[in-house]
Parts: C-alpha cells; structure tokens; sequence
C-alpha cells in the first residue's frame, strides 16, 4: 500500500515520527481497563505492579525478535507474512484465519467498549451504562472511523497523530495527580508490608492470567511490522522506535498503575467500572470530567489505528491468494483497501453483540500470544533454515529462547486455568485447517465456483470502485535484503 499521492507519482512512506505514533498506539484502552484484571488475578497490589513492568519487558522482547524478521523479510502483514514465508500457506492460513475471525475484530471491540463506557460514566455514575447504549456508541465510533479510513489514509494518519499527543495528556494527567499524593504523603498503600499483602492467595495460573490481562494493555508492539513496506529506512528506524516506545510505554503503565493505587483500595478498583473515572472523582473533583474525556480521546485514536494495522493485514493476506482478490485492491483516487477496511468493521460490529470485556480480553490474549510464540519460533527456524541469509538486524539467541520460555510457561497455566477460554480459542483456530484445504490448496474446483468468484469480484469493483494497486516499473530493483549468499545467484524482490 502507498499513501494518496501514489497516482500521482509521488510516493509518501512513515517517517520516524509517523513511526512512533503508530507504536504509541500500544497505549490504548489497555491502562484504562486491565488494571481491574491483572489485580484481580494476582492478588496483591505489589505482584499487579512486577506484572506491569515485567510484561514490558517481554513485549521488549518480542519487538527485537520482530524487528530481525521485520528487515529479514520485508513484507508488510507482519506476523502472517513472516509465518508464511518460513512455514509455509497452512500455518500462515491459520494465523490469519484467527487473525481477521477474533483477534482484531475483538481488539477492536473491547477498545470500542471502553470508549463507550468511558463516554456514558458520567451520565450514569451509579451504574454500569445501559448494555444497548454501549453497543449503539461502539458500533458508531467504528463507522465513523472506517469512513475515515476508507476515505484517507492522510486523514487516518493525522487522527493518529492528534490522539497520540490527547492519549498521553490523559495519562500525564493521571500520573501528575498521583505523585501529588505520594508527595503529600499518600502512599500507605504502596509500603511493601501492605502492597504484597495478599487479600487472596493467587495460583501459578492465576498469575498467568494476570499477564494475559497486561499483555492486552501492552498489544500492539507489533503494528510496524504491519507497514514495513511504508516505512522509510526500516533497518535504522525499527529498532530505534523499539527502543524509544517500549520502556516509555512500560514507565506510563507502571506509574499510572502506581497511581491509581495511590488513592484508591484494591477493593475500591476492583469494584470499579472505570478505573480512570472513579480515580477522577475522588481527585480531581469540579475537573472530574476531563478524565473521561481524555479516555475518550486515547480510545478513539486506539480505535483508529487498529482499523488501519487489521485491513493491512487483510490486504496482505488477499495478496498471497488466502483471501478474495477483492481484499487486494484499493479505490482508484484514494489508495485506501475499502473492502478491507468493511470486512473488519462488519466482523468488529459482530463481535460486540455477542462479547462481554474482560472474557474477549481473555480470548484475544492467549490467541496473540500464540501468534507471537509460533511467530519467533519461526526466526530460529529460520536462522537454522537460511543460515546465510542478509539480516540487517541480528538479536542474540538468548532474545528469542527467553521470550519462548516464558511464552511456553505463560500458555500452559493459562490454558490449565481457562481451559475452556482458550480451548475455544484453539479450536477457532483450527477450523482454518478444513477451509484452507477447501478454498486455497483445491486448486481444480468446478467451473460454476470460478464463475460466481469473478462475477463477486467484478460486483465488488463496481460498487466499491477498487482496482490492484499500480505497480511502478522503475521500483522494479534488485533488494540485497532478499539476497541468499548461500545461492549462487540473487533474487530480485520488487514490489509487490
């Protein structure tokens, strides 16, 4: 994909500060909402603060794991194209399939339930917002934005930067106001006698589950690789926007989190229905109503960017044939992926009529973490398979093993706790197998199939009016990122 200018002959990749905005979309909706949740899971308020800051490290982790892949193999889809290309269609096809089905779709409609909640609080202060309220407001605000992404990618880049700065003011705002209080002597509750005082006994699994909720907050270390293809000069860029969003994004999550304990019981957050409002009103008080404003803000940008990583991904999936060619093609002006921008807006509005929060935050974490692991797994293999290939980026072996140990732990408490939670996450998974079989590796299917698939096609261009994207011969060159020094002679990857 390439921004509006494109058709023009001019094309208008990320810069760096572009970068760092969409990295900074991993502060969304996450801080205001899996507080509640890692608390609850570990017991104690000293455990929920090492779960933050070590799911920060983790997410670390991965990002230098991802960053390699991201400059190894420079394909924008991110974890589905690296999958592919080291494992192959079916365990690519299999990603993606949960992918578009619940990890997105569900992302996407937890933030959008935050972002109503959040909205409706304050017209309804002693009571969770009516449930047809929150869903009419969700559906909406994803509407809206998938306009405005249909319509351009400029535009969608812009609401990105505006509610990158309005996420972080929120933030900033919580943070100053609970160090006023650790300032004026309020911490009791942050001593190490009374924040590892258990008020329950928590298991290895429930620990699991904490940071399954953290790694919700944390997602979205992966969106660059999304775009590798609109990011200028990866090599020196990624592993800069790695190392500067990260342990920001880890040091605002533990200081918030440091700063709703220092004003509210555990008892009080967890009876809370947004942590952010409760915290507000007991300390901001006539200028209680900027905090729900400002989780509006964050969440609206969240919103926004998820829609732009999630059809990017259907884009690409729809390139490499797993998905209707009509995914692959963008309007003929506006260079934006309208049918697949619709179809993650339809799958989102799905989701939000049939999910309650924190079980969809549940299934979206184990499926994202089995992604990630399967997705590093394949950076060894492909270290041992193509030993000789370029790498810009090469991170120790320790990077990888590390996270997979943790990943392997983390994933098998979770699913001793949750069985069900993530047993259906698999088995939504693995219903791929028979479609993979059935609509991509069948390649002699009858005639009457090819002819319905071209007149939908063909429909779909005219209502949408979309074609494939324009390739410019003269981009056509020779990349040494996909030189194989093992082989005697190199290939060429142009643009695809």
């Amino acid at each position: 994909l390439v921004h509006e200018e494109h058709h023009r002959g001019v094309a208008v990749p990320f810069g760096f500060f572009h970068i760092l905005s969409l990295e900074s979309n991993i502060i969304g909706s996450g801080i205001f909402i899996s507080p509640k949740g890692v608390l609850e899971h570990s017991g104690s308020v000293g455990l929920a603060l090492v779960v933050w800051m070590l799911g920060g490290c983790i997410a670390a982790l991965g990002s230098l794991c991802y960053a390699e892949l991201g400059v190894t193999i420079p394909k924008s889809g991110g974890d589905y194209s690296y999958v592919t290309e080291i494992f192959g269609d079916l365990v690519g096809f299999l990603l993606l399939w949960s992918a578009v089905l619940i990890m997105y779709p569900t992302t996407l409609a937890v933030i959008a339930l935050t972002f109503s909640n959040y909205v409706l609080q304050p017209a309804f202060p002693n009571c969770v917002p009516p449930y047809m309220a929150t869903r009419m407001l969700s559906a909406t605000c994803i509407l809206f934005l998938t306009w405005v992404n249909c319509f351009s990618v400029r535009l969608a880049t812009r609401i990105q930067d505006i509610f990158t700065v309005g996420k972080l003011l929120a933030l900033g705002l919580i943070i100053a106001v609970g160090l006023l209080q650790i300032y004026k002597g309020d911490y009791e509750g942050l001593t190490p006698q009374v924040a590892f005082e258990f008020y329950k006994t928590p298991s290895v699994g429930q620990i699991a589950l904490a940071f399954l909720q953290a790694s919700f907050a944390f997602s979205g270390w992966n969106f660059l690789n999304y775009v590798t293809e609109e990011v200028v000069d990866p090599r020196r860029n990624l592993p800069r926007a790695i190392y500067i969003s990260i342990p920001l994004v880890t040091c605002v999550y533990t200081l918030t989190n440091i700063a709703y304990f220092s004003s509210m019981s555990p008892e009080e957050l967890l009876a809370s229905n947004a942590v952010a409002v409760t915290f507000g009103e007991k300390l901001l008080g006539m200028f209680s109503t900027l905090m729900p404003i400002s989780v509006a803000l964050s969440t609206f940008g969240g919103i926004n960017g998820y829609l732009f990583t999630s059809s990017r991904l259907c884009f690409s999936g729809a390139r490499e044939g797993h998905l209707p060619s009509l995914l692959a093609m963008i309007h003929f002006k506006s260079c934006t992926p309208i049918p697949a921008l619709l179809v993650c807006c339809t799958a989102t509005i799905v989701i939000l009529c049939i999910g309650e929060t924190h079980n969809l935050i549940n299934y979206v974490s184990f499926i994202n973490y089995l992604s990630y692991g399967v997705t590093i797994a394949g950076l060894l293999y492909y270290r041992w398979k193509k030993p000789n290939l370029y790498r810009p980026i090469k991170v120790s072996l320790l990077v990888p093993l590390c996270y997979l140990m943790f990943w392997a732990l983390l994933l098998g408490f979770s699913l001793h706790s949750e069985p069900v939670v993530c047993g259906v996450g698999l088995v939504i998974m693995l219903t791929g197998v028979p479609v993979y079989f059935l609509v991509v590796y069948w390649k002699n299917k009858p005639k009457c199939v090819y002819d319905f698939t071209e007149w939908a096609t063909y429909l779909g261009q005219r209502v949408f009016f979309v074609v494939f994207p324009h390739i410019d011969p003269t981009e056509a060159t020779t990349s040494s990122k996909w030189n194989d020094k093992s082989s005697v002679t190199s290939t060429a990857a142009g643009p695809v």
